[in-house]
């Protein structure tokens, strides 16, 4: 499962990445329907979804500020707008091509480059997209 930040939200992420992503594609607010979705919950919603991947562009809130949990995979982005092809990238590397090579990971995603750390491991690592 893919989990859109709050902020990405109607602007027709969901439909592009459905386009080609197998699972199933959400908002952050439908885990939490009438309810303001702060930063600092966004981990325990996800400890109750199975395995999701949590995308979003609030990366100064999230990179090297969460740490990485084995239960979800948060991944930054710096726009909008490039989401749907740098995700397509990202999902694509050998090591981010299943959910469990994604678990425990914290991204931040640039155009030419993925930068991640792991659970239990503070070590950032730089892969070329």
């Amino acid at each position: 499962m893919i989990i859109l930040d709050e902020h990405l939200d109607g602007l027709g992420l969901e439909t592009a990445i459905a386009r080609w992503y197998p699972g199933k594609v959400s908002v952050i607010n439908r885990l939490r329907p009438a309810t303001i979705v702060k930063d600092d919950v966004i981990p325990v919603l996800l400890h109750h979804s199975k395995r999701a991947t949590f995308v979003t562009i609030n990366w100064p809130d999230f990179w090297r500020v969460f740490p990485a949990d084995k239960r979800y995979c948060i991944i930054c982005f710096q726009r909008a707008k490039e989401i749907p092809n740098l995700l397509r990238q990202v999902l694509k590397l050998k090591q981010f091509n299943t959910k469990a090579g994604r678990m425990g990971v914290v991204m931040r995603v640039a155009t030419n480059t993925v930068r991640y750390y792991r659970t239990n491991d503070p070590k950032i690592y730089t892969l070329s997209i």
